[in-house]
């Protein structure tokens, strides 16, 4: 599969000049679409001007605009898939490609999501005064779950928003600046979970989203993004990849947290 261009941005952004970092924040911010406009137009929302939107196309590896466009809407096809499109079966039937996919998809994701992310995620959940909310949508919200049950022994105020919109709303009320909501949202997009994270940044939360390398629009929301490869040869995505970032989040919280995690279990067991 190809690397998305939002793979390519997280691949090159550390060593963009700040006009090209600005467009390709622009981008992330409304992506695709911010890219499926002129080049006059994508300079103007990105506040910078058009050589540097075409001098960024062309670091992202891109011969013209149109190409780049023209590989933007195909991400923008895929993006709106459903299951009912999607090959439901491999060429040669069986387990053994869709696994192969799998773990591929795996070493795709990390190869895109650098150490340094994981640990700058981690730092920003290990602040004593920081709650953090973890939400999912109907696949993904089993992730958060079991996110929330490891992060619930190493370390106070963690909360997993489960049951009904009305409830996750209700609980805007006890969310502000200092907290942190980690929301997993893949293709296709679900609209409360979308509806929930503009309110919570509006709100002055963090957001941290897990999604898909097509990025759900919870992106333009959020402070740390991680897309994860999630297409295999099956009418339904895979959730593998997201399901081991996650994992790997939450050795290093614990790393963070070593000495407040290690006396919350003393306190655990004493309580058996």
């Amino acid at each position: 599969m190809a690397t998305s261009i939002a793979e390519r941005i997280a691949q090159r952004i550390d060593g963009m000049p700040a006009g090209e970092r600005r467009a390709a924040q622009a981008l992330v911010s409304n992506y695709p679409m911010a890219g499926l406009a002129t080049v006059a137009e994508f300079s103007a929302t990105a506040g910078v001007s058009s050589p540097t939107i075409l001098r960024f196309v062309a670091r992202l590896g891109f011969q013209n605009y149109p190409e780049f466009q023209s590989a933007l809407k195909e991400e923008l096809a895929a993006r709106l898939q459903s299951p009912a499109s999607r090959t439901t079966v491999s060429a040669s039937g069986g387990a053994s490609p869709a696994l192969e996919v799998t773990l591929e998809n795996i070493r795709e994701t990390f190869r895109h999501l650098s150490a340094r992310q994981i640990t700058e995620m981690a730092a920003l959940m290990s602040h004593p005064r920081t709650r953090i909310f973890l939400l999912g949508g109907r696949f993904t919200d089993p992730i958060a779950h079991y996110m929330a049950a490891h992060m619930t022994i190493i370390r106070p105020d963690v909360v997993h928003l489960s049951g009904q919109e009305s409830n996750w709303r209700d609980r805007l009320l006890d969310m502000g600046k200092r907290d942190v909501l980690l929301i997993l949202d893949i293709r296709r997009y679900q609209d409360s979970l979308i509806r929930f994270a503009e309110k919570a940044h509006q709100r002055g939360v963090r957001i941290v989203l897990f999604t898909d390398q097509w990025l759900s629009p919870i992106a333009r929301f959020a402070r740390h993004v991680v897309a994860g490869r999630t297409a295999v040869p099956s009418a339904w995505d895979s959730s593998a990849a997201l399901f081991v970032v996650a994992e790997a989040l939450i050795g290093e919280l614990t790393r963070c947290l070593e000495a407040e995690s290690a006396e919350r279990l003393r306190e655990m067991e004493n309580l058996r």
